[in-house]
This record gives structure tokens, sequence and C-alpha cells, in this order.
């Protein structure tokens, strides 16, 4: 579970001037779904994905996060706690080129598992579940935009998290490679809550069970897609998204 109470995020310039990037947002995202944010650039889509994953704080209001067995944090108050039980796969990946991907892997795996055997399993368990046991020996800097993104995504699996939270996770990919992404992701979401956010309209269609749609650092609408589109009095989402 996923909840967003009263949230707002202000960034502050070297001149001490105020940014909101988001104001009041709330909304609940359940467990075993997939919970989509739609916006343009700059809507405040990631202000809000960083958040979640405690990757920065809350200026006003609550982010609260639970793991499996129900006990929910604050992710201002225990942000140690949340990249515990937190996957998170950045728009552009953030790797050590110079690393090969099972060294990189296992570093990964070390870090929530002391045991070396059972770091090695969740490394090996993470490389079938990205479908890429073929590039483990190779180094991050030779590979493909994709592998690139099946890496960054695996590292975000290799505790097996709660929660999944997704910033773009089709950016850059072929047709191919993005079916293989839905697959994975609705695979995941059969026991983890996932919020993603994408730019890919057809994406809400294919996955989401819940859509937020953010527009100038406000909550424009949220609900699934046929409510939207109803709400909206449009024929498709895409039309819908238009109006709002």
């Amino acid at each position: 579970m996923i909840e967003l109470i009263d949230f707002s995020k202000t960034y502050f310039s070297q001149r001490k001037t105020e940014n909101p990037a988001v104001s009041d947002i709330s909304f609940l995202c359940p467990d075993s779904s997939v919970t989509g944010l739609v916006g343009e650039n700059g809507s405040g889509k990631s202000t809000i994905l960083k958040a979640v994953s405690a990757n920065h704080y809350a200026t006003k209001g609550k982010v609260l996060v639970s793991d499996r067995e129900g006990n929910v944090f604050d992710a201002s108050d225990k942000p140690e706690k949340i990249k515990r039980i937190c996957g998170y796969v950045p728009e552009f990946p953030v790797l050590p080129v110079e690393m090969k991907v099972s060294d990189f892997l296992l570093y990964v795996a070390s870090l929530f598992f002391d045991d070396r055997k059972l770091a090695e399993k969740a490394l090996e368990e993470a490389a079938v579940k990205c479908s890429m046991e073929s590039v483990l020996n190779k180094k991050i800097k030779t590979l493909s935009k994709g592998f690139r993104q099946r890496v960054s995504f695996a590292q975000a699996l290799i505790s097996d998290p709660s929660i999944l939270v997704l910033d773009e996770p089709f950016s850059g990919l072929d047709p191919a490679q993005i079916i293989q992404m839905r697959n994975l992701i609705q695979e995941e979401a059969k026991n983890k809550s996932v919020l993603l956010s994408t730019h890919n309209l057809s994406e809400v269609h294919n996955l989401c069970n819940l859509v937020l749609v953010m527009k100038n650092g406000k909550l424009a609408a949220k609900g699934t897609e046929e409510e939207i589109i109803k709400n909206t009095d449009s024929r498709s989402f895409e039309e819908a998204f238009l109006k709002l």
C-alpha cells in the first residue's frame, strides 16, 4: 500500500525563492495493483515517485508505505525502512558502467542478505525474471539501453520488495522490449503495489488498475480509465487527458 495525504513538495533556488513542484496531492495505491501517474513533463510525476521511494521528503503532508505484514511507515520518519521495502527504477539508470552485471547485482544483493548463498540466489532469480542471464558476465558499459534498463529493474527486484516504483519504464525501449517489460510489471503486480509514471497513454489501458492524471503539480483526475473517460464526457482516454 502507498498513500499520500495532502502531499506537497517545494524546491528552493539558490536565491531562496520557492518553486512549488506539487501541491496537496492525496491518493491511495492498493496492494496487488498497478497505479499509473500520467502527465506532461514538469507536471510533478517524478517528484511524487522520489518521495514514495524516500529519495526526498515532503514539504507538507505525509507519504505512507506499508510492507507485506501490514506495518505502515512514514517516508520522512523511516527512510531506511522505506528503501528496504521499496524497489525504485529511475527513468535514466545510474549504474556503475565499469562493473560486470553479475558483480553489481551481487553487491546490491549483499546489502539485503548477509549470507552469500542467499545473495547469489536472489541475483539468479532477479536475472531470470528480467531475462538477462546472457549478459551477467558482461560489463554494463557494453549493454544496450534495453539491457541497462533490465539491470536497473533487476536491482530493484533483488530484495523482492513489497512496493515497486517505476519512472518511465518504457522510455527508449523497442516494441518487443516494451511487451517484455509490460509482462514483467504485470507479473510483479500480483504481490506488489506498483506505482509507475508514463508518457505512453496506451500503457494506461494495458497495465493500470488506477490512473492519476497530473497537471501543473496538481491532481487533475483519478479513477479507472473508464471512470475518467465517463467523467470528462470523452470517447477515449486520450481525449479525456486533453480535456483535463
